[in-house]
Formats: C-alpha cells, sequence, structure tokens
C-alpha cells in the first residue's frame, strides 16, 4: 500500500459518546469517595482530638466486650449550664439505656436535688453537686451507686452548645404540654418547632412551670429526643462533620470514634422505642436546704427497668 493510500485511508471514529459517561462516572466514583474520606477523617479527628476525655471510673475492657457482643449499655448524660446559679454542676443528669435486643431506648431523669452519698467524698450531698467536687469520674461513681448499676459511658455537653447545635441541624419540633411565655418567646400547647435561642428558652423555664425543676427535666428530656430524632435524618446526616466539630467545643466522652460506628451500626434501631422517666420521690428541707428523698424501692424500680 502506497503512502497516498495509508494517508488517504478512512480514520476510525473514536466513540466519544461512550467514553463520555464512563469518564464522568468515574469523576463521581472519585469525588464521592474524596467526600468519603473528608468525612470519616474530619468526624475521626473530632471525636477523638477534641471530645475523648479518659476516665477511671468506667472498666473499659469490660465496656467493649459489652459492646462487642451487642449487649445493653448504660451512658450517663450529664447536662453543664454555665448560666445556672450554680455554674459548674451538672444541671441536667440522665441515665440512657441502649437495649438492641429489643430496639429499645430508656432515657432516665435523675432530679438535681436528689440527697444521696457523694461517692470519694462520703457526705451526703445533692447529686448534682458530684460533677462539681470531682468531675465526671465523681458523678459516674455516685449515679452507678445510687441506683446500683454500672455505666458504660459518659457524655458531658455544656448546654449553652445546646443552642449552636440545634441551629445547626436546622430546627427541632416538641410536643409542648402546656402554654407558657419565656424569654421574649409564646409556647403554645401542641407541636412547637424551634431553632436554638427558642429551645434554650423552652429548657431553660421554671418559675412558670407548676412542676418546678421536674417540669424542666421533663421539657429537656423532650429536647434530647428531638435532636437525636432531627439528627438522624438523611439531611443531617450529611452535615456530620460540621456537626462533630460544634460538639468538640462543647463535648466530653470517653467514647472514641470506633465506638461510635459501632454504635451506630448496631444500637441505631433503639430510637425507635423511646421511654422516658423521671426518678420518683418527695422533697423536704434539712438545715435550711431543699433535697428530693428517693426512697430504696424506688431506686430499685429504676434500677430493675434499666437492668430488665
Amino acid at each position: 500500500m502506497s503512502r497516498m493510500d495509508q494517508h488517504n485511508k478512512p480514520k476510525k471514529k473514536r466513540n466519544w459518546w461512550i467514553w463520555g459517561p464512563i469518564i464522568a462516572i468515574l469523576v463521581l466514583i472519585l469525588s464521592v469517595g474524596v467526600y468519603a474520606a473528608y468525612i470519616f477523617y474530619g468526624v475521626r479527628n473530632n471525636i477523638d482530638g477534641k471530645m475523648y476525655e479518659s476516665t477511671s471510673a468506667i472498666d473499659s475492657n469490660l465496656t467493649q466486650r459489652k459492646l462487642d457482643e451487642r449487649e445493653n449499655l448504660n451512658i450517663l448524660l450529664l447536662g453543664i449550664d454555665a448560666e445556672s446559679e450554680e455554674a459548674g454542676r451538672s444541671d441536667a443528669m440522665m441515665v440512657m439505656t441502649l437495649k438492641p435486643e429489643t430496639d429499645e431506648m430508656k432515657l432516665i431523669s435523675i432530679p438535681r436535688d436528689t440527697r444521696t452519698t457523694i461517692a470519694g467524698r462520703g457526705t451526703e450531698d445533692k447529686i448534682n453537686h458530684a460533677f462539681a467536687f470531682g468531675g465526671a469520674d465523681m458523678a459516674i461513681e455516685t449515679v452507678e451507686n445510687f441506683l446500683d448499676i454500672g455505666l458504660d459511658y459518659f457524655v458531658r455537653i455544656n448546654m449553652d452548645g445546646l443552642e449552636e447545635l440545634v441551629d445547626e441541624l436546622g430546627t427541632i419540633t416538641v410536643d409542648n404540654q402546656f402554654s407558657f411565655d419565656q424569654g421574649g418567646y409564646h409556647f403554645p400547647e401542641g407541636p412547637v418547632e424551634m431553632d436554638g435561642d427558642k429551645t434554650m428558652s423552652y429548657v431553660r423555664m421554671r418559675k412558670h412551670d407548676p412542676d418546678g425543676d421536674f417540669g424542666r427535666a421533663e421539657r429537656q428530656r423532650m429536647v434530647i429526643e428531638a435532636m437525636i430524632n432531627e439528627g438522624a435524618t438523611m439531611a443531617n446526616a450529611a452535615r456530620i462533620v460540621e456537626l462533630t466539630d460544634i460538639l468538640g467545643n462543647n463535648m466530653g466522652t470517653n467514647m472514641e470514634f470506633n465506638d461510635m460506628i459501632t454504635l451506630m451500626q448496631h444500637y441505631r434501631n433503639t430510637r425507635r422505642n423511646m421511654e422516658s422517666y423521671q426518678v420518683q420521690g418527695s422533697g423536704t428541707t434539712i438545715n435550711g436546704i431543699y433535697y428530693y428523698i428517693v426512697d430504696d424501692e424506688e431506686r430499685e424500680n429504676v434500677r430493675e427497668m434499666i437492668e430488665s
């Protein structure tokens, strides 16, 4: 074949109509991979680098075994309100129990004025003073002794960070039990949608509540439940890095990143059946100081709710 014939030979058509979509898909896969890596490392750095706090009060080996075997887990939630008249003390104290076998979650609130023995001090005092006296370790041991249970994790959150977190979620909605005004807002009876600032007014209201601190604790539980449900939506799951960054500035926990991954995999359905309860007792004044007294029968009742 002559050079002229070779030059005039028809060239094969390049099938760009096939390769174009394939290249686009490859770029998309690469982009998703980069984004997934961003999420993975961003969340891990926020949790392990900013949130994690070690504690000597919890046997981490025992907790890891329970986590691996998908046993029930008990998590102590501590809400620290910097604007409280008792700054540095746990304004909210709850035990969250996750039961993966039955897909149940129990959220038990312990009134902050509950009189009990403070672990490590041997003195009778309000249970919310334990955190102020000895941080998370003393609060953990005091609650364990009070209810005769074992705790596997603790989560401490600055209540001021609650406002920023709700704003990042967008809004949350609670089913308000009665109409009241607080902080320049009106809260009608029924479903109420709230941003961060409105949420803070909602949980801090006490004087207009006929149940006082107990009504306030109930609203705190409602807000936590609403945040759990809102945070579980796909829209907010996509903003997990931003959410954990906010939490990292306002939260401490002995959970590591890998622990949270396991919780998401094996315990996430527990939120489908969420039950709230407040420890029952009666108020009294001792040496001019108000205390909430919980008898042994009620403590046993709560322990059975947690352990059963």
